[in-house]
């Protein structure tokens, strides 16, 4: 028998909202709210902001710039992605953005199947609903990332030194 769900509305003020890793993520539908099927999430990215390589193994991603100019990273590809871009991630696929402008940059992303969205729930740090910025995130932080993000079926490449 099928789960009987509400329709999901988040206003522009509403909507759980995060710092990750620098960034701020307002989440606009999870899990919880679509029997799993998807979640999805608006990203504000300031300059130089951006996660570390990663490979996925449970979930695709997919990017849709909003507004600003984002760089992708997908495998070998260097892509500037403007307003309008869209990008879908297959799982197993190495990837990235960065914003390498002097401007915020607003997002999209989706991850299908949801389940994702509880590791940025574990990991980052509570911002004020309409944040436009979010702390940088501690030593603390950065250390702990690649093994709760391993929880999740997410393998962060850190860059060698």
């Amino acid at each position: 028998m099928p789960i009987v769900r509400q329709p999901v509305l988040k206003r522009p003020d509403e909507g759980r909202t995060l710092g990750v890793v620098g960034d701020v993520y307002r989440f606009l539908a999870t899990g919880e709210e679509t029997n799993g099927k998807y979640a999805l999430f608006e990203a504000l990215v300031p300059p130089g902001g951006g996660p570390p390589p990663h490979i996925h193994s449970r979930e695709e991603e997919s990017f849709y710039i909003l507004e600003g100019e984002l760089t992708l990273y997908l495998g070998e590809q260097r892509i500037a992605a403007r307003a309008g871009t869209f990008a879908n991630v297959p799982v197993g696929t190495l990837h990235r953005f960065c914003n390498e402008s002097d401007k915020p940059v607003r997002l999209l992303i989706t991850v299908t199947p949801a389940g994702l969205e509880k590791m940025f729930f574990e990991i980052a740090q509570p911002v004020e609903p309409g944040a436009t910025s979010a702390p940088p995130p501690t030593a603390e932080m950065l250390a702990q990332l690649p093994a709760i993000a391993a929880k999740y079926g997410v393998e962060i490449k850190v860059p060698a030194h």
